[in-house]
C-alpha cells in the first residue's frame, strides 16, 4: 500500500494555490521559496499529474489542482481544529496548585504525590511562596494562611489548626530532661519572625511565665525553625500541621502532648475565578480530603 503523501507537501500546494505564488506561500509557512517548489514537485509526483501550469512570472491551477484544492481546505481546517483541542486538552489538564513552602514542603506535597499515584494522566505544577499576594496569583488553587481575625470571603479553611510545643527527642532524656512546664524556660526558645505570638499563647497555656525569658533564636521561616529544634538547639512553639511530618519521622517530639491551643493562623483554600475546569475540581476536592482525614476536622467556607 502506498503511503500517503506528506503533510507539509500537501500544506505548501494548499498555500501555493491560495496566494498564486511560491514566493507568498514561503512567507505563510516559514519555508523557502525553493522549499515550497519542491514541496509541490514533489506532491505532483507522488499524485502522478501536474497541479500548477509555471508561467515565468505566475502561476495558474490545472484542471487537477483546482479539483484537488477544494477537497484539501476543510481537511487541514480539520486537522488544525484537531490539534487545538488537542493542545488546549493538555494545557486543562496541567493543574497550577501555590502553597506556602513550610507547607509545601511538610504537608502538601505527600497529598499532591499521592494523587499523582493515582491520577498519572494529570500533571501538577506546585509553586511554593514565601510572602504571597493573592491579588497577583495565576495560580488555579492557593493555599494562603490567615491570621482568625484576617479571613478573606471565598476561602475554604482546612483545618482547625492547633499550636504545639516541639523539641529533640534528646531533650526528654537524662537528669536534665523536660519532664514539667517550668523545665521549658531553662532552654532556648526558637521564634518565627511575625509568628511570635505562638509563643505567647503557649506560654501561657503552660502556665508559664514568658516575660523574663531571654533565651531566643530567631528565623523568618518555619522550616528553619523546625530544622534548628531538631538540631537540639531549643524549642519550638508551631502549628501542629506543620509539625507532624517531623513528629511522624521521629525527630522532633511533644514533652506535653495534652497541652495544644488554638493557633490563631490557620490555612485556606482558595480557587481562581478562571479555573472552573473538572481536572482542577477534581484535585481540589483531593486536597480537602487529604485535609479532612490528616486533621480529623470538617473544612468550612468563609
Amino acid at each position: 500500500m502506498k503511503p500517503p503523501a506528506p503533510l507539509n507537501h500537501i500544506r505548501s500546494f494548499e498555500a501555493a494555490a491560495r496566494h498564486l505564488s511560491f514566493t507568498a506561500a514561503a512567507e505563510e509557512l516559514g519555508y523557502t521559496q525553493a522549499a515550497i517548489s519542491s514541496h509541490v514537485r514533489a506532491l505532483e509526483h507522488y499524485i502522478g499529474r501536474q497541479l500548477f501550469h509555471r508561467n515565468p512570472r505566475s502561476l495558474k491551477l490545472t484542471e487537477m489542482g483546482e479539483a484537488f484544492l477544494p477537497t484539501l481546505r476543510p481537511a487541514l481546517d480539520q486537522i488544525d481544529h484537531a490539534t487545538e483541542a488537542i493542545v488546549a486538552s493538555a494545557r486543562n489538564r496541567t493543574v497550577v496548585v501555590s502553597c506556602p513552602m513550610s507547607l509545601a514542603e511538610n504537608w502538601l506535597a505527600g497529598c499532591l504525590a499521592e494523587y499523582r499515584r493515582a491520577h498519572p494522566e494529570i500533571e501538577v505544577v506546585l509553586h511554593g511562596t514565601i510572602w504571597e499576594d493573592l491579588g497577583e496569583q495565576a495560580a488555579d488553587i492557593t493555599l494562603s494562611i490567615r491570621r482568625e481575625d484576617d479571613r478573606l470571603h471565598g476561602g475554604i479553611r482546612l483545618w482547625d489548626d492547633q499550636l504545639t510545643l516541639l523539641c529533640a527527642p534528646r531533650l526528654l532524656e537524662g537528669p536534665q530532661a523536660i519532664r514539667e512546664t517550668v523545665d521549658v524556660l531553662r532552654h532556648d526558645w526558637i521564634f518565627v519572625l511575625g509568628r511570635q505570638e505562638y509563643w505567647h499563647s503557649m506560654a501561657a497555656a503552660l502556665g508559664i511565665d514568658s516575660g523574663g525569658h531571654d533565651k531566643a533564636l530567631s528565623t523568618n521561616a518555619s522550616n528553619i525553625a523546625l530544622e534548628l529544634a531538631a538540631t537540639g538547639c531549643g524549642l519550638i512553639a508551631t502549628q501542629r500541621s506543620l509539625a507532624l511530618t517531623y513528629l511522624e519521622r521521629g525527630l522532633l517530639a511533644e514533652p506535653f502532648p495534652g497541652i495544644r491551643p488554638p493557633s490563631p493562623w490557620t490555612y485556606y483554600l482558595f480557587g481562581s475565578q478562571l479555573s472552573k475546569g473538572s481536572v482542577v475540581r477534581n484535585v481540589r476536592h483531593w486536597i480537602l480530603e487529604c485535609a479532612r482525614s490528616a486533621f480529623a476536622t470538617p473544612p468550612s467556607a468563609v
